[in-house]
């Protein structure tokens, strides 16, 4: 083995951190904890950078881990970024290393990315003097909730990033596979609560009500139109309404009602577009329902922009280290927050292959059981990236 056989030299430490990595993944897997909870977690993760001998800080975005590997000689700054937490889901994989948490749970495969980025920095500090720039390793907590990567970018993590590098393990591709989308890759993710007030009274007497319960309808129907009607056809958006409560029992018209929803868009002009016409359609109930509306319209995360930049050399390194072709993959109107660091650098991020064989998982599942053969090969994958980024 050889410093310029970058190739055999990548692929023999990832085989072997591989048990380790794995026991601490079902570490991790067995003590999920949820957005900005993630003490134990970064624990771990400083002490393993500890060990490794990798400056770091900790309580970055409040529970965030942060390291700095320097490379060999000057050249740009790379991010490269894992996230952290946990769902608010009771597991049922009956697993010996299942969640011991009472409904917790990675089932997003965090735990999966958090050792893989650990196994990343191990192979980074071994051949750092062939990398042109400085790697910063980003472990962050709060994806889930959209909200860790921006608590992380004010405490300075992005600070003089040239290029940012994420993944994600994806259940619908067989492990061994790796995927990409070009572009817009993931959604804008914005949210919406709508408090919806009427006048209550007897159901025996509507006329001398006024029913939130029915304007909360006809809106639910009304926005329905939003994406038919008003958003481009070749601009992909979705809105959902996913929770709407109101009232106690079977006759009486209640004061309130409440509506939360989420609105998925690509493009800015279908973001911009959706805002508008939701709002007008809330003015309208006003006049038409004669309730009282407040409507709390919150831009979440800006879409996931994959950059040629970064997306190129990675599937470069994708090829050359594994003599495979990755598979180009559609856009998803999910949404990640490492939408925050694309929007101030360059970005891509790459999909790395996690299905078992067998198996039909889906992320957010219950029983969700990502194959662990995922770990060494995105160490792998994300190692030789860097080394394609900055070499």
């Amino acid at each position: 083995m050889t410093a310029n056989d970058p190739t055999r030299r990548i692929r023999d430490a990832a085989g072997r951190l591989a048990p380790a990595l794995t026991a601490i993944r079902r570490d991790l897997h067995a003590h999920p904890e949820l957005a900005f909870e993630e003490t134990r977690t970064a624990g771990i993760v400083a002490a393993e950078l500890a060990r490794l001998g990798i400056p770091h800080r900790t309580g970055v975005g409040r529970t965030g881990v942060v390291g700095t590997i320097e490379g060999g000689r000057p050249g740009p700054t790379l991010a490269i970024r894992a996230d952290m937490d946990a769902l608010p889901i009771a597991e049922e994989t009956g697993l010996p290393f299942a969640s011991t948490a009472h409904g917790k749970m990675h089932a997003c495969g965090h735990d999966i990315h958090t050792v893989t980025l650990l196994g990343v920095a191990e192979v980074l500090k071994d051949i750092a003097p062939m990398l042109a720039g400085r790697v910063v390793l980003v472990f962050q907590p709060a994806e889930e909730v959209l909200e860790g990567a921006a608590a992380m970018i004010a405490d300075g993590a992005a600070e003089g990033v040239d290029l940012a590098l994420g993944f994600h393990n994806q259940p619908d591709l067989p492990v061994g596979v790796f995927g990409y989308c070009r572009g817009a890759g993931l959604a804008a993710s914005d949210r919406f609560d709508l408090e919806i007030r009427g006048k209550s009274g007897h159901a025996a007497h509507p006329y001398a009500a006024v029913d939130p319960i029915v304007a909360a309808a006809a809106f639910v129907a009304n926005v329905q139109t939003v994406v038919s009607r008003e958003v481009k056809p070749i601009h992909p958006a979705v809105v959902t309404v996913g929770a709407l409560n109101g009232g106690t029992t079977y006759n009486i018209i209640p004061e309130r009602a409440h509506l939360k929803g989420t609105v998925r868009t690509l493009h800015d002009a279908a973001r911009d577009t959706a805002e508008a016409a939701i709002r007008r359609m809330v003015a309208g109930l006003e006049a038409t329902h004669r309730v009282r509306c407040a409507l709390d319209y919150a831009r979440k995360v800006p879409p996931l922009v994959n950059d040629d930049r970064v997306l190129e050399p990675v599937l470069a390194a994708v090829r050359a280290q594994f003599a495979a072709e990755p598979v180009e993959g559609e856009p998803s109107m999910g949404a990640e927050d490492f939408a925050e660091f694309a929007a101030l650098a360059p970005a891509f991020q790459l999909r790395i292959g996690s299905g078992a064989p067998g198996r039909a998982d889906r992320l957010h599942n219950a029983d969700y059981q990502p194959d662990e053969r995922c770990i060494p090969l995105g160490v792998q994958a994300l190692g030789r990236a860097a080394l394609e980024l900055l070499g």
